[in-house]
């Protein structure tokens, strides 16, 4: 009975040992397989953002080929303008693959112009709040069937967070309103989901203006009146209707304005009180460009700010990753 005890004892322990050592086996099995597995999760991620800087290194190309083009107009026909559909990459793409493996990249994207949105850092300068600027957001606002009050608080955000110091008393310029820059003072708008900063916006209200506004590096950017939306063209103008406007934008794609002469002479806005109340132009310097790239399991969306000098050569400003 002992020896028969014994025996039975020494088999459950080596079933034990048995289990115990499968266990350790499958754990170290399991963690080099995640090993491997995340090393060629960051290889397809690096992989993925050289696609997006080559992507990039082509906008800036096609940027300095449309300035050789039309070196002094920016028009929506333009070969910027062409987006780039789904475009399969991975028999491009260099890297070891088994028998029969197959890998889905793909990249697509676009180019926007950007002086084509409004600029919301044109509402004040050295702290000073622009007064024909507001009333241009105000008016936008309202094409949009937005709180036109909402651009007052925007401009005071502003010109809160700009870091130059204010102008002298009885040296502000026609239409500007300096604003109070003491105490704490609020970070300056970089983009525009910011704007949930300022009280009166909604995640819904910013949707909405999304496409419409923007904020650039740089104050004083000119509006492209060849690109411009129909609500933005409307709010440029303080006596121009959206249906008019809408008409603009409509006749713009036949025939668009060669200079700001040319478009100054168009009926609707021919006359001192008729001009836009804004800066504007026929030509412009800042595009946004967007890069989409789907790389096996890996995606990566991309959103770039391109400036153009006026020799033509492109730059990055900002890149974007979502």
């Amino acid at each position: 009975m002992r020896l028969r005890r014994q025996r039975g004892v020494a088999v459950i322990t080596a079933l034990l040992l048995t289990t115990l050592a499968v266990t350790i086996v499958a754990s170290l099995f399991w963690q080099q397989q995640v090993q491997v597995r995340s090393m060629e999760n960051q290889r397809l991620q690096l992989q993925t953002r050289w696609i997006v800087r080559g992507a990039l290194d082509l906008s800036r190309l096609v940027l300095y080929q449309d300035s050789l083009d039309s070196p002094t107009v920016t028009q929506l026909n333009g070969v910027w303008a062409t987006p780039l559909e789904e475009t399969r990459l991975d028999d491009y793409i260099e890297r070891e693959r088994a028998e029969a493996e197959n890998f889905n990249a793909t990249l697509s994207g676009k180019m926007i112009d950007a002086q084509s949105r409004y600029n919301l850092a044109n509402l004040a300068v050295n702290h000073a709040i622009q007064g024909d600027e507001v009333k241009v957001f105000e008016r936008l606002l309202t094409n949009l069937r937005l709180d036109p009050s909402l651009a007052q608080a925007v401009a005071t955000q502003v010109a809160n967070a700009q870091t130059a110091p204010p102008p002298q008393q009885g040296q502000q310029g026609q239409g500007q309103q300096p604003v109070q820059t003491s105490g704490p003072q609020p970070i300056d708008l970089l983009r525009v989901e910011d704007l949930l900063a300022v009280s009166g916006f909604t995640p819904q209200s910013i949707e909405r203006l999304r496409d419409f506004v923007i904020i650039l590096p740089e104050r004083g950017t000119e509006l492209n009146v060849n690109t411009v939306s129909a609500e933005l063209l409307s709010a440029m103008c303080q006596q121009l209707s959206l249906s008019d406007a809408a008409a603009m934008v409509n006749a713009r794609q036949r025939v668009y304005y060669r200079d700001k002469a040319n478009f100054n002479a168009l009926p609707q806005v021919s006359g001192s009180d008729k001009l836009p109340k804004t800066k504007y132009d026929v030509k412009s310097r800042y595009f946004l460009a967007y890069s989409r790239v789907r790389l096996d399991r890996a995606a990566l969306d991309a959103q770039s700010l391109l400036v153009r000098a006026s020799n033509g050569i492109t730059t990055v400003v900002w890149i974007r990753e979502y």
